[in-house]
C-alpha cells in the first residue's frame, strides 16, 4: 500500500529555501514509488511503498528540523504517473489534511488515513518518536550513526574517543532503543491506517 509525504518547510519567509538540499539526499537514498518533488513554494511530496520507510524519511525530517509533516495512509490511483504532481488518490487527500494539522501540532507530524483511528494511533506513537529524535544531542547523534552504520559499541567508542560505557550513556541518554522498539510499532498501526 502506498504512503504520501506532503512536507512543507516552516518559517520559509523567515529563513532561505532549504526544500532542494533535502529532495537531493532523499532520492538518492529513499527508494520511493514516486520520487520526492517540489510541488509549490516550499512544499514537497513523495510517495513510498512501505510503512517502514515513511518511518524512517520522519525521522530523518524531525532530525533535521523545520519541517511540518503530513503522512497520508491509503490508497492512490493506479496506474501510478512518472511524477509525483501527477498522482491522485485518497491518500493524496489524506496527506494534505496532515501537514495541514500538523502545522497546528507542537511536533509538526500528523497522520491521516483511511481508518481514522488507527490513523491516530500512528500518529502518537510517530509523536512519540519524534520527541525522542528532537531532543538529542550531537554527542548522541554521533555514537547512534556509528552504531547504525555498522559498528560495535566498542568500535564506535574508539572512533569517537571515549570509553564504551560513554557511548552506552550516550545511548541510553538518547533513548535509542526505545526508539529502535516503537519503530515497528508506529510502521504496523501506519499499515492499519491504510487499511
Amino acid at each position: 500500500m502506498p504512503f504520501v509525504l506532503t512536507v512543507d518547510q516552516r518559517g520559509s519567509r523567515r529563513g532561505p529555501d532549504r526544500v532542494a538540499d533535502v529532495l537531493a539526499p532523499l532520492n538518492a537514498e529513499v527508494g520511493a514509488l514516486l520520487a520526492f518533488e517540489r510541488t509549490a513554494g516550499d512544499e514537497f511530496q513523495g510517495v513510498l511503498d512501505g510503512p517502514e520507510a515513511v518511518v524512517d524519511v520522519a525521522m530523518r525530517l524531525v532530525r533535521l528540523g523545520g519541517w511540518s509533516i503530513g503522512i497520508g495512509a491509503g490508497p492512490v490511483q493506479t496506474p501510478l504517473p512518472a511524477s509525483t504532481r501527477a498522482a491522485a488518490g485518497p491518500a493524496f487527500l489524506c496527506a494534505r489534511r496532515a501537514v495541514d494539522a500538523a502545522k497546528q501540532r507542537p511536533m509538526r507530524l500528523a497522520v491521516r488515513g483511511a481508518v481514522p483511528p488507527d490513523a491516530g494511533d500512528a500518529q502518537a506513537v510517530l509523536s512519540a518518536l519524534a520527541v525522542l529524535v528532537g531532543r538529542r544531542s550531537a554527542q548522541a547523534w554521533e555514537a547512534i550513526d556509528l552504531l547504525e552504520g555498522g559498528r560495535t559499541q566498542a568500535e564506535a567508542a574508539a572512533e569517537l574517543g571515549v570509553s564504551r560505557q560513554a557511548v552506552g550513556q550516550r545511548l541510553a541518554a538518547a533513548s535509542w532503543e526505545l526508539e529502535r522498539e516503537l519503530r515497528p510499532t508506529a510502521a504496523r498501526l501506519l499499515g492499519r491506517a491504510a487499511g
